[in-house]
């Protein structure tokens, strides 16, 4: 938007012309809907020439000579035309309304801008507008519900954490994050959050391969293209912009209290041939709830940022400030984040040619972590849902307080001298959250983040751009931690400490020379872009140290400046190889009228991955458009007022496969015995074949879609896409007499997505009622096509706890990483169903069986119950994905909801322990089967599950994954002009928000939102948390 306003001005200060007729004149001045000035508004005479533009403080002066009748017409790019008859006034101001329909008129593209109306390839995005206000803290939250094509699940509730980002489904068996392009600069998505959301202009998501070509090599996965905030002309303009809150859990699972517990252990040991464990359950009441242990329900959070934007028309300047600190909601004193960061920016005219510009922003982050997220091997989460609530937060019995356990060397007690209670029945990984909270005291990560760019660009004609641009991100990350003597429990012993510190640094840069040129032709608009590049990542390397049993006993006073034996002391050091791309690209765009569009792009790109026989990759795309509501023979009509059909066929990329792949390697670690008897000689040996025809994954796709107007109000886009990857990179297998110990990388694999994306947009005007309405929804559908001459599925898959076999496949015909397990066809109610459950030729399938077992089904047909009767269970990926918002605006109040969701998807419940016998229950264990027709859904409880009932991965685990969040209600007041103009400030707005109010899904874990490497796959997920925070924003 910005960019549009500064070239309106731009072309309006040379076309427009002061004509002068008299002395008596008209004066005013023009603002937008934030009461910030807008310069360079065309103030016309209507049925004339006649006019003035804005100046830079929105000021407009006519000295002409108006009668009563005349009529002024006030026009800006994105606002709604206005016409005002004089009637005898000599100063009027004007309030210039967005015009919802041209929000979106000009689009970032990679390299340039290029007007809505004539973009051939499938983009979405976010503006600036839509943002304001928010509490994001992470970039990927903006695209969120809000972008069709777009899947996007948090990796963890803790703050602080990225999200997983898929565009267009799965595009390969390897790296699948999106390119992240900030003001040009290529940015890795776990870095992405050194952003502010107020610093963000627009987002726009490069969704179809005709838009993504232009970056070739590395846009596969799809490409998001960050556009940050620009000086602008006029005098200084601050705001202020800060809310806080608190934060709690949105939901709690329905765990068994000490009374259910001890009755179904009980149950339990007995149904094994064992004994009672626990005498008199009814005694034991409600026990110790883990989950109110762990849980912060006033975990506060609260945010302040400040933004400066002045300038001239000879240089301009963005600045800006924020400071984020967000407490987790499990277990805050080990879980919180903060962030700081500033952000410069300048643009500079030297002359009417020759302009230059920089970007520069620093991110200084630290966080604080629970340690296990989304991991069943201990933790806070992991211990709340596993821990007996038979044991007591804290052992207050001096008898017991004197006894073994709590006589061991470092035990862990409270303020009163208390020791924690240690359980008797759970063990391994599971630990009181309070001692084991201190264990991990004083412990962090650190970031410090330096993004930035630097451009020259100069114009010798009109329409003919060169630009220059180097960018660079330059990172130092790290971590320390100090781990005390500890007794958790007899399984999680520390008998010495330590302290470790580490130290990283990570550069990548890249450099880019292009050349535009356009041109208007009558009709006939074309514009070309010629580029080159050179980008450099992977400039790694880092250290750590840890020093070992220093003599101190907690985290305040651990340091390094401790003299300790060479023995206690271990370390590290690494340094990553350097991955260049080098690139020559192109691009053309024409359209005649704006009726019939075209793009043709072509790049060709070379990587340091490759070998000599492919090292370079050529990436090409086209695509076109009509609009046939440009037609002479279009009826202008009040249904269907704009129509665009558009459609595109190109080719992209992918080389993240690693370094040397290409290459026979050599390993070390080869011991064998040579020459004397016995003696064995350290040896290095190739680790596999080399493979020099190895190649870049290609991924083609096809796009056919449409965008309308109707009504006048409502919009509407629909694209549907087939996106196939060939030549996936997998290790292929060779038979053993080759004698190499590794298998070499090959281009083998396929893959295909076929979706669709539609989104809807209405807005409409009421007198002085504003509504807003913003809608999406995609659909997508992965199938693996091919593995590799003779193979029919991957070896190996996603495991949990100590499942027998592993709980995910890949294979040809299905989507990637789909469940694979037993089915279940209900539960054996008594010996006759068992002796009766036949296959085809009458034999017994599962002879060993006990009422109350899970009734497996055969699938091969065999008698036999056996890894060859597992199938597929359901996909872990969502095949719908939407979002909608609406936007309410009356006076000086305005409403603001946004609801997002995923359906099609199963989710792995994996919370319970199944290697702890003793671990607990959710309350759905209390409809097990305990005789006949109880339960047809749960099996019995036995300590001895001969016939693997929960260690067998199967449907019983496998709930839908499907929910509707409403993620954002927000509601504001802005304070009347005629205060403001007494207060001496612009705008001055309160309001308050709610986050993640409400969750509907039939999942029984904490949050149905999962994201990671694989999609839905629950083993103590850390929950997003529900705000509600008060804010402010003020500018002057």
């Amino acid at each position: 938007m910005k960019l549009t306003k500064q070239l309106f001005f731009t072309i309006s200060m040379m076309l427009l012309s002061y004509t002068a007729f008299g002395q008596n004149g008209l004066t005013g001045q023009v603002i937008d809907n934030n009461n910030m000035p807008l310069p360079g508004v065309s103030v016309v005479i209507k049925g004339t020439t006649a006019g003035t533009i804005t100046d830079f403080d929105g000021n407009y002066n006519l000295n002409t000579e108006l009668s009563d009748s005349t009529v002024l017409v006030f026009s800006y790019v994105g606002f709604k035309t206005q016409e005002i008859v004089v009637d005898g006034q000599s100063v009027i101001n004007v309030l210039m309304e967005e015009d919802k329909s041209m929000l979106d008129e000009v689009v970032v593209i990679g390299y340039g801008t290029q007007k809505k109306s004539v973009v051939t390839g499938a983009i979405s995005g976010v503006k600036q507008t839509e943002l304001e206000d928010l509490p994001i803290t992470r970039v990927e939250q903006t695209l969120q519900g809000r972008v069709s094509g777009v899947t996007i699940a948090a990796t963890s509730g803790q703050p602080g954490s990225n999200s997983t980002v898929r565009v267009r489904g799965i595009t390969t068996l390897g790296f699948n994050e999106p390119l992240w392009v900030v003001d040009g600069v290529v940015v890795d998505s776990g870095g992405i959050g050194f952003l502010n959301q107020s610093d963000i202009e627009s987002v726009e998501v490069l969704k179809d391969a005709a838009s993504q070509a232009i970056y070739g090599a590395r846009a596969a996965a799809g490409v998001i293209l960050i556009t940050t905030k620009k000086g602008k002309s006029g005098k200084l303009s601050v705001n202020i912009n800060s809310y806080t809150g608190v934060s709690s859990a949105s939901r709690q699972l329905d765990l068994l209290n000490a009374r259910e517990y001890a009755t179904l252990l009980n149950e339990k040991y007995v149904n094994g041939g064992g004994t009672i464990q626990i005498t008199d359950p009814a005694s034991l009441g409600e026990g110790t709830d883990w989950q109110s242990v762990i849980f912060n329900n006033s975990a506060m959070r609260s945010q302040h940022e400040l933004s400066l934007s002045g300038g001239n028309d000879v240089s301009k300047f963005y600045a800006s400030f924020g400071y984020n600190k967000q407490d987790g909601i499990v277990m805050s004193d080990i879980s919180n984040y903060i962030r700081k960061n500033i952000r410069l920016n300048s643009t500079h005219e030297i002359s009417d040619k020759l302009r230059f510009g920089q970007n520069l922003g620093y991110s200084n982050e630290k966080n604080v972590g629970i340690g296990n997220t989304n991991s069943e091997f201990g933790g806070p989460l992991s211990s709340a849902i596993n821990l007996d609530p038979t044991t007591p937060i804290v052992e207050t019995d001096p008898v017991f307080a004197g006894q073994a356990p709590y006589t061991n060397e470092g035990i862990w007690r409270d303020n009163n001298g208390n020791p924690y209670g240690i359980s008797n029945f759970v063990a391994q990984e599971m630990s009181n959250p309070l001692a084991y909270q201190k264990t991990r005291l004083g412990n962090y990560g650190w970031s410090d983040n330096f993004v930035g760019n630097t451009f020259v660009e100069y114009e010798p004609i009109e329409g003919l751009k060169l630009r220059s641009t180097v960018g660079a991100k330059l990172a130092y990350w790290g971590y320390k931690s100090f781990t005390p003597v500890s007794y958790l429990n007899a399984a999680t012993i520390v008998n010495q400490n330590n302290i470790s510190r580490g130290t990283n640094r990570g550069l990548g840069w890249n450099l880019e020379n292009t050349i535009s040129y356009s041109k208007k032709i009558k009709d006939h608009n074309f514009s070309v872009l010629l580029g080159q590049g050179v980008y450099a990542d992977n400039i790694t390397f880092g250290e750590s140290v840890t020093y070992y049993d220093i003599p101190v006993d907690n985290y305040s006073d651990a340091s390094f400046n401790f003299s300790v034996p060479q023995e206690q002391i271990n370390a590290y050091s690494y340094e990553g190889v350097e991955h260049r791309v080098t690139s020559l690209f192109s691009r053309l765009t024409y359209d005649f009228d704006e009726k019939y569009l075209l793009t043709a792009i072509f790049r060709r790109d070379g990587s340091s991955r490759f070998g000599s026989n492919n090292k370079f990759g050529f990436f090409p795309s086209f695509s076109a458009g009509w609009v046939p509501s440009r037609e002479e023979f279009w009826n202008d009509n009040d249904v269907v007022n704009q129509l665009k059909i558009r459609g595109g066929f190109g080719v992209t990329g992918s080389d993240n496969i690693g370094d040397f792949q290409y290459l026979s390697t050599i390993g070390g670690g080869r011991n064998y015995t040579i020459g004397n008897p016995g003696s064995i000689v350290i040896g290095n040996s190739p680790n596999a074949p080399s493979n020099p025809d190895l190649k870049w994954e290609e991924t083609s796709q096809l796009n056919i879609g449409f965008d309308t107007r109707l009504f006048n109000d409502i919009s509407l886009s629909f694209d549907w896409y087939k996106k196939t990857t060939t030549g996936i990179l997998q290790n292929i297998a060779i038979p053993g007499y080759v004698g190499a110990i590794g298998d070499p990388v090959g281009n083998v694999a396929d893959m295909d997505n076929i979706g669709y994306d539609i989104e809807l947009g209405y807005n409409k005007s009421f007198g002085e009622f504003d509504l807003s309405f913003n809608g999406n929804v995609s659909y997508v559908e992965n199938e693996v096509t091919h593995l590799g001459n003779g193979v029919d599925f991957l070896s190996g898959g996603a495991s949990i706890q100590s499942t027998n076999f592993p709980i995910t496949r890949t294979q040809v015909g299905q989507p990637v990483n789909s469940f694979y397990g037993f089915k279940t066809n209900g539960i054996f109610q008594n010996q006759a169903e068992i002796d009766s459950y036949v296959n085809s030729s009458g034999v017994v399938i599962q002879p060993d069986a006990q009422p109350g077992d899970f009734k497996w089904v055969d699938l091969d047909d065999d008698g036999d119950i056996d890894s060859d009767d597992r199938g597929f269970l359901g996909s872990s990926l969502p095949k719908f994905t939407f979002g909608f918002s609406l936007n309410l605006d009356y006076k000086n109040f305005d409403f603001f909801m946004f609801c997002q969701g995923a359906s099609g998807n199963k989710i792995f419940q994996g919370l319970r322990r199944l290697d702890i016998v003793n671990a607990n229950y959710q309350t759905a264990a209390l409809g097990r089967w305990v005789g006949e027709d109880t339960s047809n859904t749960h099996p019995r409880l036995t300590t001895n599950d001969t016939n693997n009932n929960f260690s067998n991965p199967s449907d019983f685990y496998l709930e839908d994954g499907d929910y509707l969040r409403l993620k954002t209600i927000q509601i504001g007041y802005s304070l009347p002009d005629s205060i403001l103009d007494k207060l001496g400030i612009d705008k001055l707005r309160v309001y308050y928000t709610a986050e993640n109010l409400l969750t509907f899904t039939k999942y029984s874990g904490y949050d149905p939102e999962i994201g990671g490497g694989i999609f839905g796959i629950d083993r103590g997920y850390y929950p997003q948390a529900v705000t509600n925070q008060l804010g402010i924003n003020l500018q002057f």
